[in-house]
């Protein structure tokens, strides 16, 4: 793999995933409690073989950067390197912003001219799946292709969110179409089931091949399309275009994907993980899932009832507690009595210091904290959040959105306490306004 260089695409704005991503880019949330989703492609990588990787950055990429920096560093002898690219106006560019996916890459090719690089592999930044590059490289290989695209058989419905694509007997890409809507579109580039099975793949039903947004292209035909065009995106521009003069090869993927887009796709995802049959875990000695080494304590729990749930470490928990089916991140503090279900808790970014919980005595305001008797159900509470005594956070008026808030608010039915809010004592939802 010392010939292939990845670049991980995490510079996008995220405004689906708003208010998440209010004050961190995309890939840098959390994920289980205890990683961020910037951990899963570069994991991957590094199961992979792959320890050249460049990550691009641009919107709130701060928490991202730190994180990055103190979690992936190779030894001097792997010749392995995470090098961050961040957005910056150059002497060739007068805009500094990426425009696009395929903007993003040609602003920072002069990276990838070393005489070593022959394949440039392409990943997303906030996506949870667990995958093996040396497979699609062999396809792309074996297959004498220009460029090779991952993809999922997916139903109709699913579809209609995705690029899909049309391939022929050998798997060359000959038709794409990003996202199609109606069923005559979708018609245009399903496949026939038989095919999908005959490639090892149940495919159940599923008539559609969907683009997962990884892909493998050879260094020079990468610098080709993107120096001979001005297109900004690979999906809309670079692949239709693409599949008229170049080889584009599908690479069949059946594991489980998840694109962390929407707020609700996020809560699905990580609830999913605290089931007992989780679609996705973290406890894999071939392909483990790495993240920043923290020193923590065990969590400390007394009489308290848990089901089906994650807790990451540095937790304390009190007495009288019960806790179904949630997530609860790094060092979160939780008040007897208080009752969290369906719900994910990220967390504390530390502790807070004898001389600040005396502050925030004397002020009479809670601290980084869940105090006693809350009710937390069906919600997300973002980090270092001050939550007082008998708090209840839920949607009891079943919204699909609220209103902007300072302190909580509701996106895809499910409300979501901003990252550092302080719910003073007996807060509820019961106020927040339709959208």
């Amino acid at each position: 793999m010392r010939h292939v260089v990845a670049l991980v695409l995490g510079g996008g704005r995220g405004t689906r995933l708003l208010p998440l991503t209010r004050y961190r880019s995309k890939p840098a949330v959390p994920l289980a409690g205890k990683y961020r989703l910037i951990d899963i492609p570069l994991s991957n990588c590094i199961n992979s073989g792959i320890n050249q990787i460049y990550v691009l950055t641009q919107f709130l990429s701060v928490s991202l950067h730190r994180h990055i920096r103190r979690t992936y560093q190779f030894d001097p002898f792997s010749e392995g390197f995470v090098e961050l690219l961040a957005a910056q106006q150059t002497m060739d560019s007068a805009t500094d912003w990426y425009q696009g996916t395929a903007d993003a890459v040609r602003k920072n090719v002069r990276y990838l001219e070393g005489a070593d690089v022959q394949h440039v592999l392409i990943l997303s930044g906030d996506q949870l799946y667990r995958m093996d590059y040396g497979d699609m490289i062999r396809t792309h290989a074996e297959s004498g292709a220009d460029v090779t695209i991952a993809a999922l058989p997916v139903d109709r419905s699913a579809a209609r969110s995705l690029g899909v694509m049309k391939v022929n007997a050998a798997g060359r890409v000959t038709g794409f179409l990003e996202k199609p809507q109606t069923d005559q579109e979708i018609n245009l580039v399903s496949m026939d089931p038989a095919w999908i099975d005959s490639q090892g793949i149940q495919s159940q039903g599923r008539d559609c091949l969907a683009s997962m947004g990884i892909y493998i292209f050879n260094r020079n035909t990468l610098f080709d399309v993107l120096s001979k065009t001005t297109y900004h995106d690979f999906g809309k521009e670079i692949f239709p275009a693409a599949i008229r003069s170049r080889h584009v090869q599908v690479h069949l993927f059946d594991g489980y994907w998840e694109d962390i887009g929407t707020i609700r796709a996020f809560y699905d995802a990580n609830l999913a993980l605290a089931s007992p049959t989780p679609p996705f875990s973290f406890a894999s000695v071939e392909a483990p899932v790495y993240s920043r080494a923290r020193f923590l304590p065990p969590s400390r729990l007394h009489d308290v009832t848990i089901r089906g749930s994650l807790v990451a470490d540095g937790c304390v928990i009190g007495p009288g507690t019960m806790i179904e089916n949630s997530i609860v991140g790094l060092r979160c503090t939780i008040g007897a009595g208080t009752r969290i279900q369906n719900s994910i808790l990220m967390g504390a970014d530390s502790y807070q210091s004898n001389a600040e919980l005396a502050v925030d005595l004397a002020h009479f305001q809670p601290s980084v904290a869940i105090g006693e008797r809350c009710v937390i159900e069906g919600a997300i509470v973002d980090k270092n959040c001050r939550i007082g005594n008998d708090v209840r956070i839920s949607n009891p008026h079943g919204l699909v959105d609220s209103a902007d808030h300072d302190l909580c608010m509701i996106r895809d039915g499910i409300p979501v306490v901003l990252k550092g809010a302080l719910l003073p004592n007996g807060w509820h939802c019961g106020d927040l306004k339709p959208l």
